[in-house]
């Protein structure tokens, strides 16, 4: 019987993943080394306390996100490969450009970070934009908002390995020596930790199919079609032609092939050590 279209919510479940990735705000124990996570370590103090322009630091915003912005992030708190620099101690230790802009105009190869050739005002606002960067995170006090690599490595990866092939029942779905051969080295960090609790993004894990179950007197049919929404009343796929068709569950016999419903049902169970550990034995795959 066919009736109305309906949706789900999907979207809560990467949620719930967010909220379990999330870092808490820094508690701060004077007895702490500081040294036992990046995170818990003070901002370096910058030398260069000098108000910038507002026209300049905003023409050095418009350069930096054109040129800077995909490393760095357009806020230069860290983006796709390059670190946060509102925490560098060269910036910090930068005044009026002297640090900055000949590292800019040599470039790093040996980190990935080609050099650019500008004019001395053209440096000047991203010199600007990057300190005025600095100070405005730094007056919100706490930790950093990124996520270093080091802040997730905690586990156990024996442990983390005997998890994954017994209670977790990873082992199941994955292969350390089939679909997760080099993860560690398509994935780093966060990007490690999300794809584990959560595998969005690319490549984009096989999407739902949901397998109805027909019967015509004797003759018993199974048709497979791809799922766009479903709740605990109604399941909405995509027929032949590509068009929306939702069906009650009470009107059919369908079930529902998720390979990502472990990882939801396992986003219950993690406790932080498993987490972790998991995560710390992924981190061994390269």
């Amino acid at each position: 019987m066919k009736v109305r279209q309906t949706f789900s919510l999907p979207g809560a479940v990467a949620l719930a993943a967010s909220v379990v990735i999330a870092q808490s705000p820094p508690v701060r124990d004077p007895d702490r080394n500081p040294s036992q996570s990046p995170a818990a370590r003070p901002r370096p103090k910058a030398k260069d306390t000098e108000a910038w322009p507002a026209g300049l630091v905003k023409a050095g915003e418009t350069r930096f996100v054109s040129q800077c912005g995909f490393c760095h992030g357009r806020d230069a708190a860290g983006g796709e490969s390059g670190p946060d620099l509102t925490l560098s101690q060269l910036v910090a230790d930068d005044v009026r450009g002297d640090r900055i802009a000949p590292l800019v105009r040599a470039g790093r190869l040996d980190g990935g970070m080609p050099s650019f050739r500008m004019s001395d005002d053209e440096m000047k606002a991203i010199v600007a934009f990057i300190h005025t960067q600095a100070k405005k995170f730094a007056e919100l006090g706490g930790g950093r908002r990124t996520v270093d690599p080091t802040d997730l490595e905690t586990g156990n990866a024996a442990d983390g390995r005997a998890y994954f092939n017994s209670a977790g029942g990873c082992a199941g779905c994955h292969s350390a020596t089939g679909d997760l051969k080099g993860v560690a080295t398509r994935y780093k960090g966060l990007a490690l930790l999300q794809r584990m609790l959560y595998p969005a993004g690319r490549p984009a894990p096989a999407p739902p199919k949901a397998i109805f179950t027909l019967q015509t007197g004797p003759t018993v049919t199974t048709v497979v079609a791809p799922v766009v929404a479903e709740d605990e009343f109604s399941v909405t796929v995509l027929d032949p032609l590509g068009q929306r068709q939702t069906y009650k569950r009470a009107d059919v016999k369908v079930n529902i092939d998720n390979p990502m419903e472990a990882h939801f049902t396992q986003l219950a169970n993690y406790t932080d050590a498993d987490m972790h550990n998991v995560y710390a034995y992924l981190a061994t795959l390269k």
